[in-house]
């Protein structure tokens, strides 16, 4: 499972002209999910993203993680961050889950952040949408679950 994580003052989806989603202070997570992953790998992944310590505290230092400042999520599912551009043009797809099984396993990751933080919000499986965001720092991160997870 791999996931690009953003700190966020606000962030907010669209999809065919219609507000789906929106949060304010916390995580834009844009996350795809490998043909092998299981729950394993969701299960660290949540855990992974609620505990990780990317918010300031009183001097400035990374001390805080989105559960400790209160903020929010929003999950954007992502399965073009499992692309492979080593050979031609145009980017293979072949190492991302099949969408049926993906967006279930994606369905549970999602539970998995609920029962983690207070608000959590999501995106529209499969389709085509606008995020629109405003990034706080930067602060980006690439996350990838270890292969240690996989059974």
């Amino acid at each position: 499972m791999r996931a690009v994580i953003q700190r966020v003052r606000e962030a907010e989806v669209w999809c065919n002209g219609i507000l789906q989603a929106r949060i304010e202070k916390g995580l834009l997570l844009f996350v795809g999910i490998g043909k092998d992953d299981t729950e394993k790998e969701a299960q660290w992944m949540a855990e992974k993203v609620v505990t990780l310590r990317i918010f300031q505290d009183e001097r400035g230092k990374l001390n805080y993680s989105v559960s400790d400042v209160g903020g929010e999520v929003l999950v954007v599912s992502q399965f073009t961050l499992y692309a492979d551009c080593l050979k031609g043009r145009r980017p293979s797809f072949s190492s991302a889950m099949e969408a049926k099984r993906a967006k279930d396993l994606f369905d549970t990751f999602f539970t998995m952040l609920e029962k983690r933080v207070g608000k959590v919000q999501r995106g529209v499986f499969q389709a085509h949408m606008e995020v629109h965001l405003i990034n706080d720092g930067p602060i980006t991160i690439f996350l990838e679950s270890p292969k240690s997870c996989q059974s």
